[in-house]
């Protein structure tokens, strides 16, 4: 890795970081599915000006099932449920250790030595930090949140699959995928309140959230 290179993860860590933050102001006035609806209605404005990816509709249908909609609607169930932001940035961190599993098992992607004991110094940490938690966290919230992290390992192990397309249209087109889904799961669960409905209820610090976590945190980060 170059130092631009670095550089840029490193700007990618801090957008994503304050997008763990951002999600509990959103939901402050969205539920899990309102919330997950309008990120990617946000995020997809941009199929108006960015052509769509040499990539069967397959492929961004079911990027946009794992990597965005199973994801992100698991993980924002999971602060419902009691997840901290602090812990939830730290669970989402394991869908590298699932997605070396799932690239191993189906890409046929064999980590060195060196990887492995790399990931076992970082999966280290991360149980560190777990053990700190407090008596707040609850097994439903670090359930789903780990199971949001497997939708984004699954995504990624489909993402490596695209070989030779680029990674901004990729993402963009995905977007439009989860919006429909989390808006069924609205129907059910948020007693059939549209989406619009809750958008004119809502404080401007939990829209400008949703704002950011569909620009910034999804087109920005993700393409970067």
């Amino acid at each position: 890795m170059n130092g631009r290179d670095a550089i840029l993860a490193v700007v990618t860590s801090v957008i994503w970081g304050c997008a763990f933050v951002a999600i509990k102001f959103g939901l402050a006035s969205f539920s899990a599915p309102e919330l997950t609806a309008l990120r990617f209605l946000i995020a997809c404005l941009a199929v108006f000006v960015v052509p769509r990816p040499k990539v069967a509709w397959s492929s961004i249908i079911l990027i946009g099932l794992t990597l965005f909609t199973g994801q992100f609607l698991l993980l924002f169930f999971a602060y419902t449920r009691g997840l901290p932001a602090g812990v939830a940035s730290v669970t989402q961190q394991t869908q590298a250790f699932f997605t070396v599993l799932l690239a191993a098992a189906f890409l046929h992607d064999i980590p060195t030595g060196r990887q492995i004991l790399g990931m076992a110094v970082a999966f280290a940490g991360l149980a560190l930090v777990g053990l700190t938690l407090g008596s707040d966290l609850t097994f439903s919230g670090l359930g789903l949140g780990l199971a949001g992290a497997f939708s984004w390992a699954l995504g990624n192990v489909l993402v490596k699959r695209t070989t030779g397309v680029p990674a901004f249209p990729l993402i963009v087109w995905a977007s439009l995928i989860p919006p429909l889904p989390a808006a069924l799961v609205s129907a059910i669960l948020d007693h059939h309140v549209p989406v619009l409905t809750a958008l004119t209820h809502a404080s401007w610090i939990s829209i400008g959230a949703a704002v950011y976590l569909g620009t910034m945190a999804t087109i920005v980060a993700y393409a970067i």
